[in-house]
């Protein structure tokens, strides 16, 4: 019995009339090109919206959003790539009217919108809002880092140019002595080796000159880190094989795990991005009470301050960071506080009451010591401390904050889980299904446009699932109606 045979490629066809029936009322590129739209370009910061009266016309600033929407939530993002399928891709050749850019045109109008990119995606999350996809009560945020155009052979820090300063040194001074043993012997050896040593002693002294001066740019810009093809990316963690990234921070509401807020940052942790973050979902959400949840990694006072004084409950468990622990020593937590008293008992049961306020990293410290002579009597004093003058205990004069906390995150271990399941699959999504965990742009103000792409892409396909396109489109009328 034969295969399944196609048709004959020289047979006459008869295609629809029109371009439009190709494309089925739920498909997405339908909302796409009603939502762009509906935007007022001008007032988000995109050039040309009015095309000049003199010169060669250009394109439409809303046909090259309507492309790069497409193709980022296709996983077609270089401009070359986005040019090719301009002129095969039916589902783009009905959303731009069969226009069809040159890569140049398509990649620099990303390059010159990021400020503009940005707040089309703060223009999605307000329509989520009005169609009520966000539950405004509980937030996660988390943090993962991006790739950026940097290598790791570009990207230089205080101690690999040591290091390189000192192979160098060494180098330099075995060559040296080659050329004094063979001066020493006077043997009859030919120009060649020596005029070769000559040469790359030459190189490397070059090469010691450059890596001195980069160290030099480093000392004076008060940096701890150089990047050369991308100035602002950063190795994130310590180590050799460890790639130049990006941070990028995200905020993902609970109720349909949508995400409410984001930026992209160069900072090596997530430690003071907490606050930062908390404050864009809450202006964004447009709500007074909020809950935070973090991982420990986001673990600081100063920050868990700024969110509880802006009316935002944190859930973020503190890390061990105590030297004692790991020494088999009591740390702070052995220590019980008296409000009433103001003192500390320790596990031999005695108090250290307070001495005296110092000022560290922007917070006052009140200082809490044992008489010497106590702590030296004390039988316990192997397991507490090595100080001759005894063991000391600060407390941050808003320890009440951080104690508070503990106790919600002791009392609420659900939480905790809710932000695993919440804040971790959206980076998943972003990396491994849209293939979207490395940068094509460079700089910090540019990849904050590109990361803002990757973010609507995502929201987008998620409400698409969510909703489904028509019922998209009817809250896109709903809000032409309402601002009519």
């Amino acid at each position: 019995m034969p295969h399944i045979q196609g048709q004959d490629r020289y047979t006459e066809l008869q295609f629809p009339p029109t371009l439009d029936e190709y494309v089925s009322p739920d498909n997405p590129v339908r909302f796409i090109d009603a939502f762009v739209d509906q935007l007022d370009l001008a007032a988000l910061g995109f050039a040309r919206v009015t095309a000049a009266v003199e010169g060669r016309p250009g394109y439409a600033p809303g046909d090259l959003l309507k492309l790069y929407l497409y193709g980022y939530c296709n996983r077609i993002r270089s401009s070359r790539a986005l040019e090719r399928e301009t002129h095969r891709n039916v589902e783009l050749m009905w959303l731009l009217k069969q226009l069809r850019p040159d890569h140049k045109t398509i990649a620099d109008f990303r390059k010159v919108h990021s400020e503009a990119l940005r707040g089309v995606c703060r223009e999605f999350t307000q329509l989520c809002k009005e169609m009520e996809l966000f539950g405004g009560e509980l937030i996660a945020i988390d943090g993962s880092k991006f790739l950026a155009v940097n290598s790791r052979r570009r990207n230089f820090t205080v101690d690999k140019l040591q290091k390189i300063l000192k192979e160098a040194d060494e180098q330099i001074a075995l060559y040296l002595n080659e050329l004094e043993q063979q001066d020493a012997e006077a043997v009859a050896t030919a120009p060649e080796p020596t005029e070769r040593l000559q040469r790359k002693l030459e190189r490397l002294k070059a090469r010691k000159a450059k890596h001195e001066a980069l160290q030099t740019q480093m000392q004076a810009q008060g940096q701890t880190q150089l990047s050369l093809t991308d100035p602002d990316s950063r190795r994130m963690v310590d180590g050799p094989n460890t790639p130049i990234s990006y941070n990028v921070q995200t905020a993902v509401d609970a109720k349909h795990k949508l995400i409410v807020a984001h930026t992209v940052t160069n900072d090596v942790t997530d430690q003071t991005s907490l606050a930062a973050m908390a404050l864009q979902a809450q202006k964004a959400l447009d709500v007074e009470a909020l809950d935070v949840v973090a991982d420990r990694g986001y673990y600081d006072s100063q920050n868990v301050k700024q969110c509880v004084a802006a009316g935002m409950t944190p859930y973020v468990a503190k890390p061990p960071t105590s030297k004692n622990g790991p020494l088999g020593r009591f740390t702070k937590e052995s220590f019980l506080y008296d409000a009433a008293q103001d003192v500390y008992r320790c596990p031999a049961g005695e108090s250290l009451t307070f001495r005296f306020e110092v000022m560290q990293k922007g917070r006052l410290l009140r200082n809490y010591e044992v008489p010497a002579s106590v702590c030296r009597n004390c039988a316990l004093k192997v397991q507490c401390t090595d100080a001759a003058r005894g063991r000391r205990i600060r407390r941050w004069v808003d320890e009440p904050l951080l104690e508070e906390m503990r106790e919600r995150v002791k009392a609420n271990p659900q939480k905790m889980q809710q932000r695993r399941e919440m804040a971790e699959h959206p980076f998943g999504t972003l990396k491994r299904g849209m293939n979207q965990g490395y940068f094509l742009c460079r700089g910090l103000t540019k990849v904050r446009g590109e990361m803002s792409l990757s973010i609507l892409s995502d929201n987008l396909k998620r409400v698409f699932n969510i909703l489904g396109v028509e019922a998209m489109l009817a809250g896109l009328t709903a809000r032409r109606t309402a601002k009519a």
